[in-house]
């Protein structure tokens, strides 16, 4: 979906005109638009205007005071996954939304961050608009150039800028010619607007500014302007909404762990997953009073493995009868809620599995490897997790199961990751991660993923991927441009494949504590149902979003067999 925002650029009191003015502009032009105001600062005019102008309904803006108390709880990107709700509830049936920005003000100073985040989080494209009043053309140049130097890393481009109510003092050509460039950038001037102190009603206002605006150029960008980018609370935003799709059923083996009981209360509340918490019910509900926690009516189920272990003997038996599993080592084995859950997932009775804040991954995954095994595209199991930058999502593999993975089975990590990338709206550009990029080092280790990288070109050429590459060739596009020219995946890379658990489980770990970093899984990849691990230092949000891709795998199974 195509965005703009209109930026305000310092004090301006007609920004609901100038943004009804783009709506009207863009209509003229045949497309349909849709409209944002994603924070509502006291005035919701421009929500009003646009039903009684426009006939169109635009989503109810989030309150400054929900905003102020997500900001003191520490949950700012909760902000930015709900406005791309908003623009998410705006965008059907429309060509563009244009975004209403935030005015600073004394009392709420963080708007214009805000602003910039936002705009980020939509890979919007930027018009910035301004008062001219009687300022100099150097001062209007100043202030274009300071807000291009603010927004110039967090937007995908800029459309241009507007000037609105122009005094006779000012001449246009100077304006014009002053404001060229930002940051060495062309800037287009879209509008220049005079004062007209006549103007009374709010619709003469707006189609008074719309008459000296010209669009054409943007909407020509617009439909060439394309980001590859999925921002992270885009990212977060749209695992909620696939995981409500598909209403599954996902079984949370340490039912009684506070963390885990927390997540399952809130995937229930939003509709994430009905989650089967295994445990002895009482001390589920002593935990959920210790803790404050009330459970809702629907959405969570608890389960005595104790009481239902023996329903899945036979099914234990006849899974393992080949390593010489008898009933009595099958009750034994039953004795684990892990084991419980995952074969309650293997006669499907649930379609998913979630365990880890207080097993090991061992724990969680020999129970998957004996009984489920792999599906039949795959010869290993491995896993990735979700790495949440500030501006891209990115996936790193394997960093939680293969200690030191072959050339063919590094191969398999990196086509299953690039599919996995796909498949959550990722655009896969695979490097396969060492320590010399191409042939500018030699040894065991560069020549195995240098295989590996052959051989994963061969099972998917579909896909972007090379390697060898250094970490700083294939993320930041200057080195890549300078140490692999001819790649189609150096500076660019979204799928990061490491050569080895020791570098793959170091490098998250250390991006993720030293540029706080969220990191979402490890997802497993290669299971014939989805099974996944935690980390041991699980927040209840990492929780909550490893049940919805569990819960999207779950979907995806469902919709391949």
């Amino acid at each position: 979906m195509k965005t703009i925002m209109i930026s305000p650029v310092g004090a301006i009191q007609s920004l609901t005109s100038i943004s009804l003015a783009v709506i009207e502009s863009l209509k003229q032009q045949g497309l349909k638009v849709g409209f944002v105001k994603p924070i509502s600062q006291g005035d919701d005019a421009t929500i009003l205007a646009v039903k009684t102008h426009f006939d169109r309904t635009a989503p109810h803006p989030i309150s400054t005071q929900h905003v102020t108390t997500l900001i003191n709880n520490n949950r700012y990107d909760d902000i930015l996954e709900e406005v791309v709700g908003k623009v998410d509830e705006a965008s059907r049936d429309v060509d563009i939304v244009v975004i209403e920005g935030l005015i600073p003000s004394a009392d709420n100073p963080f708007m214009n961050a805000l602003n910039i985040d936002i705009s980020r989080t939509l890979c919007s494209g930027i018009i910035f608009a301004g008062n001219a009043g009687n300022d100099t053309p150097a001062n209007i140049a100043h202030y274009l150039d300071l807000y291009g130097r603010l927004y110039q890393r967090s937007c995908t481009w800029f459309a241009g800028y507007l000037l609105n109510r122009l005094t006779d003092t000012l001449n246009p050509t100077s304006i014009a010619d002053a404001c060229m460039t930002v940051e060495g950038k062309a800037l287009e001037c879209l509008g220049m607007i005079p004062e007209d102190g006549a103007l009374e009603s709010r619709e003469a206002i707006y189609t008074h500014i719309a008459k000296h605006m010209s669009l054409i150029s943007l909407i020509e960008r617009a439909q060439e302007e394309r980001s590859d980018r999925l921002p992270p609370s885009a990212f977060r935003y749209g695992l909620i909404k696939k995981a409500r799709e598909g209403n599954k059923r996902i079984v949370l083996p340490e039912g009684d762990e506070p963390r885990t009981l927390k997540a399952a209360i809130i995937c229930a509340e939003r509709h994430i997953a009905n989650c089967v918490l295994l445990g002895n019910k009482a001390a589920i509900l002593a935990v959920a009073e210790k803790e404050g926690l009330t459970l809702p009516e629907t959405g969570i189920e608890i389960i005595d493995p104790a009481e239902v272990a023996e329903k899945y003997v036979t099914g234990f038996v006849k899974r393992r009868e080949h390593k010489g599993a008898t009933e009595v080592s099958a009750r034994e084995a039953l004795k684990d809620s892990v084991v419980v859950g995952t074969m309650m997932l293997a006669e499907g009775d649930v379609d998913g599995l979630v365990s880890g804040a207080v097993h090991t991954t061992a724990d969680t995954i020999r129970p998957a490897l004996q009984l489920i095994g792999t599906d039949k595209h795959s010869s290993i199991v491995s896993s990735i997790f979700f790495m949440l930058m500030p501006d891209q999502v990115h996936v790193y593999g394997d960093c939680a199961v293969n200690p030191t993975p072959t050339p063919h089975q590094l191969a398999d990590i990196a086509v299953q990751s690039a599919d996995s990338a796909k498949a959550f709206g990722i655009d896969p550009k695979v490097a396969l991660i060492s320590y010399s990029t191409g042939v500018s080092g030699a040894g065991p280790a560069v020549e195995a993923v240098a295989e590996a990288t052959k051989l994963a070109k061969a099972k998917a050429p579909h896909f972007a991927i090379d390697g060898p590459l250094q970490f700083d060739a294939a993320c930041v596009p200057s080195v890549g441009k300078q140490k692999a020219p001819n790649s189609p995946v150096a500076g660019e890379a979204t799928v990061f494949i490491f050569p080895d658990l020791n570098t793959g489980n170091t490098t998250y770990k250390a991006v993720q504590r030293s540029a706080n970093v969220v990191s979402i899984g490890p997802m497993l990849q290669g299971l014939a149902k989805p099974v996944n691990d935690l980390s041991r230092g699980a927040l209840v949000d990492d929780i909550v979003y490893t049940i919805a891709i569990t819960a999207i795998q779950a979907i995806a199974h469902a919709t391949e067999n």
